[in-house]
């Protein structure tokens, strides 16, 4: 061992485990998805492979078929026999060497990969109708492997399972989606069906990427940048390791000398975090290494996936990740694959953004682009409480849909979900077009469509949408969007709508069209006049403003601010605050820095409050209100007796304290609701300052210490006046 890989294992602390070159045994032995009971892929070249003695002669014999070749010094080998057709009777599998295996009760049919969290993982035994499906499981042409809950570090090429014969003794453990929708395939094909369930619940889709997934998005190169700079042996990891040992031996000899005068010694270098490898299983890679790779080659017809719940709040980069994980294994099968997916169901996601789960459906139905791909939508089938829907047989029989119109030639099959296509403005209308509809939309409840919202100029946001079917389209209109430009469709985690197609199939979360700005939904947003345009990354202790019109400002009878959040999933949060002028200083009204000379702790009047932040009460002429705007210290005392505010919480009533270039309150509070409508403060520690909407989910009410600025991909905020009228 060199010099850098003995420290390199020194400073790890992983305990060495040595693995000979050649199996511990001369036996000839499979790789161990090659068990009794198994079924092999028909119509695809078929690739077996095991371990063997260095140099051994290793024949493998399938049906009528052989191959011979020998193993490497690894001792490893692999053959190619020729495709073969489906066989529903046991076929001959026969590995000869010094020694002889002959696997019994193996099929020729086709075989699916099932993959992804605990929605893939479910079983029979838990699902639907466990007891009456679990006595119907009799067909022994059904097979299946679970693949052991293991993560690993690096590729691993060994598990412990072995296949199971279907029948009521066993079908109980079966992935229940991977189950049903064998179960269709077999009506349907009259063939043998293998399902390989390497799913784990829980889990998160970076564990199951190989690196060469991300290696393949550019979006992705940072997380792949880590994964690199994390293996052993690659250039990264080299250069980055030796850095660390020239500061330890730099710093050894300091410490002796510092030893020999007896002086104090500073602490040693830490180990580098971005060489730590990693150990758990929603660790990139992780579960790949040790769940799909012993698997990589295996002939398969295609691959189902059911995950997402772990990265629900991700929205548009899960596409992104979707691109890494289809890519990836396709590219390490040497093959493009079928790859269907299930959208995750609604459900009750506690209190966070209700349409952060829409984002991330909308991300779902966009992986649709990529080639070879197809999504079911179980929205009709849902348990709002429970993120485990019981009902997996409509699960697995929309997977087979897919299947049977894409891989087994059924074309004329409708096994997609209706998707809108064109969008038209008619009369004060929109009129969406969908394809897909198989023979027109309806609904599975005979009422009128559920869950469409439209907005547009002056609308106030998104409104309730009157929705009307005609055949293959939909008509929306609202009373209180004049002009609408935009639509959205079961846009809310709890949404069940009730719109499908003609088969039956449910039509998934959508939006469509040119939805204004926030400020441009606001009925009043005419009235007002920009004063300043702040962009809020960059704050520090001087405020220098994007646009200052305050040169140009008269007379005004009301101040207004305008505050824009954007999460790094793409959620936003806007609120419109306006009230009667505290102040006839147009230099006082913005952030209240020492400069501006802006110190007020006092009741607002006549506040008007436009949201579409969740849980943030809205209204108009609202009096129970005050600002506290200063560039002070301040205390979690209450002294100006603010109703509803705490003397020990940072909230609507606290109290100013030296010094006055101190930490910065900019905060609007609604007293009667026990909320702060927004909050600015301590803008001098820049990208760490405070900012939100709304009260904060900390420990204090108006974003004290919170340093939440760092949450926002993006945060502008607009100060504005309204002319007073002569």
């Amino acid at each position: 061992m060199n010099r850098l890989s003995s420290l390199a294992f020194l400073l790890t602390g992983v305990t060495a485990v040595i693995f000979p070159a050649v199996p511990l045994s001369a036996d000839v032995r499979l790789a161990d998805i090659f068990t009794d009971n198994m079924v092999l892929q028909r119509e695809q070249p078929l690739r077996i492979r095991g371990t063997a003695a260095a140099g051994e002669q290793v024949t493998v014999i399938l049906n009528q078929s052989q191959a011979v070749t020998k193993a490497s010094d690894s001792g490893h080998w692999e053959v190619s026999l020729p495709a073969q057709s489906a066989s529903g009777t046991p076929v001959r599998f026969e590995v000869q060497a010094t020694n002889r295996l002959v696997l019994q009760n193996v099929l020729i049919g086709e075989v699916w990969l099932c993959s992804g969290q605990s929605n893939m993982e479910w079983t029979v035994a838990i699902s639907a109708d466990a007891a009456a499906e679990i006595a119907a499981a009799t067909d022994d042409q059904i097979r299946h492997i679970k693949i052991p809950l293991v993560a690993a570090t690096t590729p691993q090429d060994r598990f412990n399972s072995a296949w199971q014969v279907c029948s009521p003794r066993t079908a109980g453990s079966f992935t229940a989606c991977g189950y049903y929708m064998a179960r269709r395939l077999r009506q349907e094909l009259k063939v043998p069906v293998g399902l390989v369930n390497s799913s784990w619940g829980g889990t998160r889709i970076e564990p199951w990427t190989p690196p060469l997934g991300f290696q393949q998005v550019p979006a992705l190169q940072d997380l792949s940048n880590s994964i690199i700079g994390r293996t052993p042996g690659t250039p990264q990891w080299n250069q980055r390791l030796q850095a660390h040992i020239d500061d330890l031996d730099r710093w050894l000899a300091t410490a002796r000398q510092s030893a020999q005068r007896s002086e104090p010694v500073a602490p040693s270098p830490a180990f580098p975090a971005e060489l730590t490898p990693f150990s758990g299983n929603q660790d990139p890679t992780m579960l790949y290494n040790a769940m799909i790779h012993p698997l990589v080659g295996f002939p398969i017809r295609g691959a189902i996936w059911y995950q997402g719940e772990s990265n629900h709040t991700e929205g548009l980069l899960y596409l992104e990740k979707m691109k890494a994980l289809i890519g990836g294994w396709r590219a390490l099968w040497n093959r493009e694959f079928p790859f269907y997916y299930v959208q995750i169901a609604p459900f009750r996601y506690g209190s966070e953004d209700p349409t952060l789960l829409a984002r991330f459906w909308e991300a779902q139905a966009q992986a649709r682009s990529i080639p070879r791909t197809g999504m079911v939508v179980i929205n009709d089938i849902a348990t709002i409480n429970d993120i485990h829907p019981p009902n997996k047989q409509d699960v697995g029989k929309r997977l087979a849909g897919l299947a049977l119109k894409y891989d087994y030639g059924q074309p004329e099959l409708v096994a997609e979900s209706p998707e809108p296509d064109q969008l038209k403005l008619e009369q004060g209308k929109l009129r969406i077009t969908f394809r897909n509809t198989g023979g027109g939309l309806k609904t599975r409840d005979g009422k009128a469509p559920s869950h469409f919202e439209i907005t547009g100029r002056g609308s106030g946001g998104f409104q309730p949408a009157d929705a009307v079917i005609d055949g293959d389209s939909i008509t929306l209109s609202s009373p209180k969007v004049a002009a609408p430009s935009a639509w959205r469709f079961a846009w809310h985690m709890l949404a069940e709508p009730n719109l499908c197609g003609g088969t039956g199939l449910p039509v998934s979360a959508a939006r469509g069209g040119e939805i204004p700005t926030f400020l441009n939904t606001l009925p009043v947003a005419a009235e007002y006049k920009l004063v300043y345009d702040l962009d809020l990354s960059k704050l520090s202790a001087e405020i220098r403003y994007d646009v200052d019109h305050s040169s140009e400002v008269g007379a005004f009878d009301r101040i207004a601010w305008l505050l824009e959040l954007t999460s790094e999933s793409g959620a936003q949060q806007n609120v419109f605050v306006s009230m009667d002028a505290f102040t006839r200083d147009v230099k006082k009204i913005a952030v209240p820095t020492v400069a501006s000379g802006a110190v007020f702790q006092q009741a607002a009047a006549n506040v008007d409050i436009f949201t579409d932040v969740q849980g943030l009460a809205a209204g108009k002429g609202l009096q129970a209100c005050n600002i506290e705007f200063w560039p002070h210290n301040y205390a979690a005392a209450n002294p100006a007796a603010i109703p509803e505010a705490s003397d020990t919480v940072y909230d609507g009533g606290d109290e100013m304290v030296e010094p006055l270039e101190g930490y910065g309150s900019m905060q609007v509070h609604n007293h009667a609701a026990g909320q702060t409508v927004f909050a600015i403060n301590n803008w001098r520690a820049g990208a760490a300052a405070d900012i939100g909407i709304g009260n904060s989910p900390g420990d204090t009410r108006d974003w004290t210490f919170s340093g939440s600025s760092r949450g926002w991909q993006s945060k502008r905020l607009r100060v504005f006046v309204r002319p007073q009228k002569p």
